[in-house]
């Protein structure tokens, strides 16, 4: 994937544990002390991060959940969508990409504590977007459940838990 492969050495980005590619383009050099974050956080965080993440066409992003709140930015390429299952086990997409006619969003906001997971629409492409996250992001912040964890906890999204595990 010639274009795919232009960016992925153009921003240096390196291989993502989730799926993708991504490289962290920000991270603030201010922190907030663990005492005025929620509980949920085990130390300082700093003010706020941002990367840049790209998925080719047949790879996924797998399901995973962070402590915070990450704002997603579209920037070239297929549009993507975000598979969620949200804190009342309810299951939303959100499609970011420029085709705002057909209801895809050029930002998107997936809230902390959801479970997420993106595909790229057109799987013969890539799509390139960006991640910023508040509090700034932490690896500690980090869950990827197994398969056999979500299925047990999740039933009614089968499909899309055996589509976005590994």
């Amino acid at each position: 994937m010639k274009g795919a492969q232009k960016w992925i050495d153009a921003l240096q980005l390196i291989k993502h544990p989730e799926g993708g590619y991504y490289k962290e383009t920000y991270r603030s050099k201010e922190v907030i002390k663990q005492e005025h974050l929620p509980k949920r956080f085990s130390g300082n965080r700093n003010f706020s991060t941002a990367i840049y993440f790209l998925l080719i066409g047949h790879d996924f992003s797998a399901f995973h959940r962070i402590k915070q709140d990450e704002l997603w930015h579209f920037y070239e390429g297929s549009s993507l969508t975000i598979h969620i299952i949200d804190q009342s086990d309810k299951y939303l997409e959100i499609k970011i990409g420029r085709n705002i006619e057909d209801g895809e969003a050029l930002q998107a906001v997936v809230k902390a504590g959801c479970l997420f997971g993106t595909t790229v629409n057109d799987k013969n492409s890539f799509s390139l977007v960006g991640c910023t996250v508040a509090p700034g992001f932490d690896f500690e912040d980090f869950e990827t459940p197994s398969r056999n964890e979500l299925l047990r906890k999740y039933p009614q999204h089968k499909k899309i838990v055996e589509m976005l595990t590994r």
